[in-house]
């Protein structure tokens, strides 16, 4: 899990396959106008999608995983509490992993909350297990996918 500025990406940038493009598009100056919607950059290996959503209350909300993407999760309006706690320290699933949605919930407590403000991103890596959207207003948002296997 890595948390940091926007200003900051280029640091990343030789960690991944896929994160060049990604930051590529967070770093867009229309962003905050897009609308809501999902916005391929390179198919299924990247892309992002553009969220307003209500924040949720931490007891309403659970871990959840991925084993096929990597989130980077930028927040562009808003405080986007996330919680994280290793995936190898999750011990109650509420159901098996499926992969055709690529999630699986778990409703273990997070051990970290990651007050996310404005201009501030998060990776969330396969062994990651964490709990977005915690505020007590709207988050404005922007979450982009990168597939872990890139051919």
């Amino acid at each position: 899990m890595i948390l940091d500025v926007l200003e900051n990406a280029h640091r990343y940038l030789a960690l991944y396959k896929g994160f060049a493009l990604a930051f590529e598009f967070l770093r867009r100056s229309d962003l905050t106008e897009l609308p809501v919607a999902t916005y391929k950059i390179d198919g299924e290996r990247v892309y992002a999608m553009v969220a307003k959503d209500p924040g949720c209350k931490k007891e309403d909300s659970l871990l959840e995983i991925h084993e096929k993407y990597i989130d980077i999760q930028l927040v562009l309006a808003g405080t986007d509490t996330m919680g994280w706690k290793p995936r190898s320290l999750c011990r109650q699933p509420t159901a098996e992993y499926d992969p055709e949605t690529d999630l699986q919930f778990f409703t273990d407590e997070p051990d970290v909350w990651l007050p996310t403000q404005s201009g501030a991103f998060a990776i969330f890596f396969p062994e990651d297990a964490h709990m977005p959207l915690i505020s007590s207003g709207q988050i404005h948002k922007v979450v982009v996918k990168i597939a872990v296997n890139q051919a």
